[in-house]
């Protein structure tokens, strides 16, 4: 009602032929608890924030500038630097702090853990036990960034390097756990997401028949002959369609070729977190082995989580101490705009892969620049393959399949997103594996044709 708006903005109001006033209807202006949300990508803005004279008067000890809560989206490197500690001490000891960074480890899908979990029962082998994953960077911090007795009880505590001096507390950020501004202050975590695999696999267990079926499955498979060789490994990281969803990631696929090299098959969003969900610590071992990226689209399901992969490639060589190495990049040429436009907006990213064009590995192209040409030559002797070849399939326009042949005879096809095609059928004659889209199932012919499926 105006009237009330106008009381609330300190205005005196005329109601029933008496004038009111704001001081005899409304309680006393209460500006409530100051929070921050601060974001410090790296060390290189450490001074910037240390400097910024709009905090300084939240950090001089006045009552009524008392911050409540600092949430620090910073990189645990800037979370370790001497000068970002004694900023944050100057808040005081009547401040929260919450972290959100890398070693941000909490779980945010359990119903993927759940059923990973429940199929584990039926193969271990293939669907092994997911894992929670954080940064290999050093997690070694001063006392000054361990938790004090105002922090809940179920923050983990940081270890202490020897001689710190500044307690802070510091609370690492979790799926759905919240900070109460009032009318009390005080952490509440009664919907933070937990796994509880003893529950996932009882409840398995109580379906009816479920031990007796399992046991039959590993009866059968018992009695197929075993593969001699370990290698290609397929790990298939997404296989769904368009979004990700609580039981299937958008596309991507990992192609282990030996104990110390791999190539991805397609790199839609997420896919860097499903590797650390499927390796954990292994997972910088594991982008140091990549070699190799082919996407065979542009549609963003198929290669949104490139950039992630480079970037984490990239720390994960400087984690384990190993020599960079740039990443072969199997694609159509239309990706290097989008490329391009983030190397000049966002970071540097161009430095970190060696271009291959899908048209120039079509069988038949003789226009494949020098440059490319010799990228491929060093992309087969990397995998230790005889042939790496493309075909144009029908989706949208530049899109492609891609051969793989091992010089062992191994051969392994991947399709991407398209309509039956007779390129591709060429193609996958005489593979070991053929793995092909089936977005639609059968009853869906109509929209499979109008979606290129």
């Amino acid at each position: 009602l105006p009237i009330i708006t106008a009381l609330k903005n300190g205005e005196s109001v005329t109601f029933e032929g008496k004038e009111l006033f704001p001081e005899e209807l409304c309680t006393p202006t209460d500006p409530g608890p100051v929070f921050l949300v601060l974001e410090c990508p790296h060390e290189g803005f450490v001074d910037a924030v240390c400097q910024n004279e709009t905090f300084q008067k939240y950090q001089e000890g006045v009552p009524e500038h008392q911050v409540a809560l600092v949430i620090h989206m910073t990189p645990e490197s800037v979370l370790r630097d001497c000068r970002y500690q004694q900023w944050m001490e100057r808040f005081g000891p009547g401040t929260q702090h919450l972290v959100l960074n890398e070693n941000s480890s909490a779980v945010h899908n359990p119903r993927s853990y759940k059923i990973q979990t429940q199929l584990n029962l039926i193969h271990p082998e293939i669907f092994p036990l997911l894992t929670t994953y954080q940064s290999k960077v050093s997690h070694t911090l001063p006392l000054c960034l361990l938790p004090s007795a105002k922090a809940v009880s179920h923050i983990a505590l940081l270890p202490q390097e020897a001689g710190a001096v500044c307690p802070v507390p510091i609370v690492r950020g979790e799926c759905l756990l919240k900070y109460h501004l009032r009318p009390q202050q005080e952490w509440q975590r009664d919907a933070v997401t937990v796994c509880d695999p003893d529950m996932f696999v009882s409840e398995a267990l109580d379906l009816p028949d479920f031990q007796t079926r399992v046991k039959e499955c590993k009866e059968s498979l018992s009695a197929l002959p075993g593969n001699a060789s370990s290698y290609p490994e397929i790990v298939f990281l997404g296989t769904g369609s368009a979004i990700p969803m609580k039981i299937r990631n958008v596309s991507s696929t990992l192609v282990n070729t030996s104990a110390t090299r791999s190539l991805l098959l397609d790199c839609g969003e997420g896919t860097f977190g499903q590797l650390c969900r499927h390796y954990g610590e292994q997972v910088d071992q594991v982008l140091c082995n990549l070699v190799a990226v082919f996407v065979s689209h542009m549609h963003t399901d198929h290669h949104s989580g490139l950039v992630n992969i480079l970037m984490e490639r990239r720390r994960a060589f400087a984690a384990l101490g190993q020599a960079f190495s740039p990443l072969f990049l199997v694609a159509p040429e239309q990706i290097m705009p989008w490329l391009h436009e983030y190397h000049n907006h966002c970071e540097a990213i161009l430095g970190d892969i060696q271009m291959i064009p899908s048209q120039s590995l079509v069988k038949g192209c003789e226009n494949i620049r020098p440059k490319a040409k010799e990228f491929v030559s060093s992309l087969l002797e990397s995998y230790d393959l005889a042939e790496f070849q493309t075909c144009e399939v029908q989706h949208c326009k530049n899109a492609f399949a891609c051969s793989v042949i091992h010089k062992s005879g191994w051969k392994v096809v991947y399709s991407g997103d398209t309509m039956p095609c007779m390129a591709l059928v060429q193609m996958g004659k005489n593979a070991n594996l053929l793995i092909h889209e089936a977005t639609l199932e059968d009853g869906m012919e109509k929209e499979a044709i109008e979606k290129t499926h």
